[in-house]
């Protein structure tokens, strides 16, 4: 049987497909928190907008029939508030009953807090906790918390995701006579082979995502070659948009789940979880078929040294196949 015979029927036989499981299960292990991270930060940043909003909204004062106090008035007032802080920036809203924003700075440390426009009296913090959580999630997701150097490790991550969908799409392939049954998930079988089953069944079917979202996160972390590439089939003119601009600006929209409408961003929510699910399952495979039976190995290997190395275990032992020899 020839070899493209074998891949085409039986491709668990096949040498390459026993590295590329190696390599896909061991990426995937080494990924697993960093998947967990980015699944579960961004599929929250999903609605990034609307929770922004929601937690954007300003206290609403009641305007006094008196004047304003001026930019520099507020200032003094903030300071008042905050010694030792330097107030250095004012925002004052067109509207009058909405507060002013004054920005405050001692040394690195820095502050936007609200203020009564008349009174100047303060307001408390013009960022609101949720709003301040967003921002973390933003950055926790675009750059690990890290700057510059987690921007581009998100690169590298986004490499290695690229890498578990090629070769998982491989490894998938169960042969000719048994990919239908792939497609599905088997809820009448053992807890191994449903667990298998289960990790199959999602992974096809969210390929193109995760795919999407590998790819993307190369890009958005090292943007530089994907446009050279556009620059190289079509050379930069000032008129027309070009298409491979396009592809690109559609990629990072697909990425962060940039859409007005509701529904699409339902099936973005259940397609960004899908990792977490595949990582689950895929850590419980690496138990059933690496951790575990090593473990038991080992657990095995130390009692049946200390039944050798213990003077009584050998003692019972010893009596226990007397007995049984005289039964």
């Amino acid at each position: 049987m020839s070899m493209a015979e074998r891949w085409l029927r039986h491709p668990q036989s096949v040498g390459l497909r026993k590295v590329l499981f190696q390599v896909h299960l061991w990426t995937g292990l080494i990924l697993a928190l960093y998947v967990l991270v980015m699944s579960l930060t961004g599929t929250v940043l999903i609605y990034r907008r609307e929770l922004a909003k929601a937690f954007s909204t300003q206290p609403h004062i009641v305007a006094s029939p008196g004047p304003r106090m001026s930019a520099d008035e507020l200032k003094r007032a903030a300071q008042r508030a905050h010694p030792g802080y330097q107030a250095n920036r004012v925002f004052e809203s067109k509207y009058p009953n909405q507060p002013a924003e004054v920005w405050l700075e001692r040394g690195p440390k820095t502050m936007q807090r609200l203020f009564n426009p008349y009174t100047g009296d303060d307001l408390g913090n013009s960022l609101q906790a949720g709003f301040r959580v967003v921002l973390w999630l933003v950055d926790l997701h675009d750059n690990l918390l890290s700057g510059k150097a987690g921007h581009l490790a998100n690169g590298v991550g986004g490499a290695c995701v690229t890498l578990v969908c090629l070769s998982g799409i491989v490894i998938w392939w169960p042969g000719i006579d048994k990919w239908r049954r792939s497609l599905i998930i088997d809820w009448n079988t053992n807890p191994r082979s449903f667990n298998w089953s289960l990790h199959s069944a999602l992974g096809f079917w969210s390929l193109a995502f995760i795919f999407m979202w590998g790819i993307s996160g190369i890009y958005l972390s090292w943007p530089s070659p994907f446009n050279d590439l556009v620059d190289y089939f079509d050379a930069p003119h000032s008129r027309d948009v070009r298409f491979g601009d396009q592809v690109l600006a559609w990629l990072a929209r697909l990425h962060f789940g940039r859409f007005p409408s509701l529904p699409l961003k339902l099936v973005w929510t259940v397609f960004g979880l899908v990792p977490v699910a595949l990582l689950v399952t895929g850590v419980v495979m690496w138990w059933n078929r690496v951790f575990g039976p090593w473990y038991r190995r080992t657990l095995a290997e130390k009692r049946q040294l200390h039944i050798q190395t213990t003077p009584q275990s050998r003692d019972s032992a010893a009596v226990y196949n007397s007995r049984s020899t005289s039964y």
